[in-house]
């Protein structure tokens, strides 16, 4: 069997990467792109705020103790959207093999590439040329023979940076790493290895994989496997999308009554969004968490598919009707979403189920 040759492309600092090339004033500068807020968090934060410590899902308030002269950046996610296009437009040229995962990352299948460049690292490099060239940002890029080992790669030298891990090379590259650059291994799971004994990739090779699988289950085969670098899932295209949503927590905990003017400008993103798809939603979704941060969806499913902003802003307040929980109750988060996507085809023969 030939060995894959998989690249991951991951757009450097994106949404910060796109204010400060949009508005040269921000360049060189610590950007935070979020919403001021005691409930706001980072989307993303340009590598000047980096330095003072800023994250990407860091609380705003947070982000502004660290950085007192952090420029905070409302969100475009309608720009973010017209980039992203873009990249995928230019990874096109390459492959057809191209799965997102985000607007601003992406695993390539380049095994045999449109262009017939010799080597992966090369369709790497043409990749990040011409993000540079024609969209004057940078991307970060990863080559391996998996998408495990591509993404980790693709971290390697961040920002606008290439690294490339070779078949050969595996043995040697990830027995040091710690075993928290493992996908899934995240704090608590850490700590579990760390229990064990077992704190790098290295030592995790040393258990067997019944043990691994006596104390995490079925992770436990996984994490024997990515140890050993083995990942043999395929790059997937054009993944049918599943949901769009949108949400918003306020500043303060309100009523209910005080929602409405949220839910008409998260319907109007969700439908905006929706409107780029080629499949067809057909059930609305309304999210609310309370105070006590209990979580509540109401959704419709309507006999005919939204076909208006505005349907969807009058389905989404019908559902907030349906939400019976006192006058005195507080809201701290709300949502928007459309869901059940269908084929057009298989969505006007479908049988409408009317609440759920």
């Amino acid at each position: 069997m030939a060995v894959r040759k998989i690249v991951h492309v991951d757009m450097d600092a994106f949404y910060a990467s796109v204010e400060q090339r949009d508005d040269p004033t921000l360049r060189g500068k610590p950007v935070v792109v979020a919403w001021r807020g005691n409930r706001s968090v980072v989307c993303a934060a340009s590598y000047e705020a980096r330095r003072f410590g800023v994250r990407s899902a860091m609380p705003a308030v947070r982000a502004e103790r660290l950085c007192p002269e952090a420029i905070f950046v409302p969100p475009d996610f309608v720009r973010y959207r017209a980039v992203s296009r873009q990249t995928r437009e230019i990874f096109a040229r390459h492959t057809d093999l191209i799965e997102p995962l985000s607007l601003d990352e992406a695993y390539l299948d380049v095994t045999e590439n449109k262009g017939d460049l010799p080597t992966a690292t090369k369709v790497a490099s043409a990749i990040r040329h011409a993000i540079r060239d024609e969209l004057h940002l940078t991307a970060s890029a990863g080559v391996a023979p998996n998408k495990f080992l591509a993404k980790i790669a693709s971290d390697w030298r961040k920002p606008d940076g290439l690294f490339v891990i070779q078949p050969e090379d595996v043995n040697v590259f990830l027995p040091p790493l710690s075993v928290e650059r493992l996908p899934g291994v995240g704090k608590v799971t850490a700590e579990r290895l760390a229990s064990l004994g077992i704190h790098t990739v290295g030592d995790l090779r040393t258990m067997e994989m019944s043990t691994l699988e006596g104390h995490f289950g079925r992770h436990g085969h996984r994490l024997h496997e990515l140890a050993y670098g083995i990942d043999d899932s395929d790059v997937v295209p054009d993944r049918p999308t599943k949901s769009i949503s949108a949400e918003d927590t306020f500043e303060r905990d309100i009523a209910l009554a005080e929602t409405e003017g949220a839910i008409r400008l998260l319907a109007e993103k969700v439908w905006n969004a929706a409107r780029k798809e080629t499949r067809i939603p057909r059930t609305v979704v309304l999210k609310l968490k309370t105070a006590e941060f209990r979580i509540l969806t109401r959704s419709l499913t309507p006999t005919q598919p939204v076909a208006s902003c505005e349907e969807l802003i009058g389905i989404a307040l019908g559902l907030r009707q349906r939400v019976d929980l006192g006058a005195g109750q507080r809201f701290r988060l709300i949502g928007v979403g459309l869901g059940n996507f269908r084929d057009p085809e298989e969505a006007a023969s479908a049988q409408p189920i009317l609440f759920e």
